[in-house]
């Protein structure tokens, strides 16, 4: 039996430019897909995957997501007030306990690899999960949580894998895999963002992360990758060359890249479309509007 993974890293030190002007002050993890902020849909997925550690690896600008996770005795007193359980319950269910959530400051962005050694010292000598905000994904069992339940059996490190068209591999880390086992993948090297036709597969990984400690030792060593920075693709392929298991793994669920805008607006009408008090209005509308722009062609 594996040692249960109950520590998550969630680098959120980014600027999220692809979404000026509106993240000149608010920080992009708490922009709202549809009512919650991208933030909210990661820590329910750890959650769902058993972490109750919660190590957030920040910048300057970010107070707001601070505050976000915190309690607002003066809007909850006002909801109990006017007797608005329902929304009282949901702003509850928001606030995280205290010690729960652990804030570290990236100074320098250096890449994803080094915001997460950034949380070295709150790691120790545990697995731990790293999640990025960006993908949110949708799935009847949470992302991570797949993803525990098959690190039980082989331990190692695990990655989210998916397939993506060959022509976009040079946009991500690309798993070279050796074998396959049903939704679990061996992997004997990995790629970050390969050239046009230099990709071993179209295996791709996506921001789901389960590592080992031995990780964290492999980023000491502040090694430059792709584009100058210290990559954490790098980080995990150090462990195959290290004669250690990693592993990529084909989530069941759909992946929304909330990191572009084009992305965000596709998550925005699939989860839209996926709640029961507003699916009839919005499809009717969307309905509309093709209706309207197929006229115009």
């Amino acid at each position: 039996m594996q040692r249960t993974v109950t520590k998550a890293v969630f680098p959120v030190a980014g600027l999220g430019t692809r979404f000026l002007p509106a993240t000149k002050s608010v920080p992009k993890e708490i922009m709202t897909l549809v009512d919650r902020p991208l933030i909210q849909y990661a820590i329910d997925e750890a959650r769902a995957a058993g972490i109750t550690e919660f190590i957030f690896v920040t910048s300057r600008g970010k107070s707001a997501l601070e505050d976000y996770f915190d309690t607002a005795p003066e809007l909850e007193a006002s909801l109990n007030d006017k007797g608005k359980d329902d929304l009282l319950e949901v702003l509850q269910s928001t606030n995280m306990e205290s010690g729960a959530i652990a804030y570290i400051r990236q100074h320098k962005a250096l890449g994803l690899g080094h915001a997460v050694w950034c949380a070295r010292r709150l790691i120790g000598d545990e697995p731990f999960a790293v999640m990025l905000p960006d993908d949110v994904i949708a799935g009847d069992t949470a992302c991570l949580k797949q993803m525990v339940d098959a690190y039980q059996e082989t331990g190692g490190c695990m990655v989210a894998a998916m397939e993506v068209p060959p022509e976009k591999a040079s946009a991500y880390g690309i798993l070279d895999v050796e074998s396959e086992d049903g939704a679990r993948v061996k992997v004997k090297a990995m790629v970050e963002k390969p050239t046009p036709g230099e990709a071993p597969s179209n295996l791709a990984v996506i921001g789901r992360y389960i590592l080992t400690p031995d990780v964290m030792a492999n980023l000491d060593r502040m090694k430059s990758g792709a584009g100058g920075e210290i990559q954490l693709t790098d980080a995990i392929a150090d462990e195959i060359q290290a004669g250690r298991g990693v592993y990529g793994y084909r989530f069941r669920g759909q992946r929304y890249d909330c990191g572009s805008k084009a992305g965000f607006l596709q998550a925005t009408v699939a989860f839209g479309l996926a709640r029961p008090d507003l699916r009839d209005e919005f499809s009717e509308y969307l309905e509309e509007m093709m209706a309207v722009r197929n006229a115009a062609q």
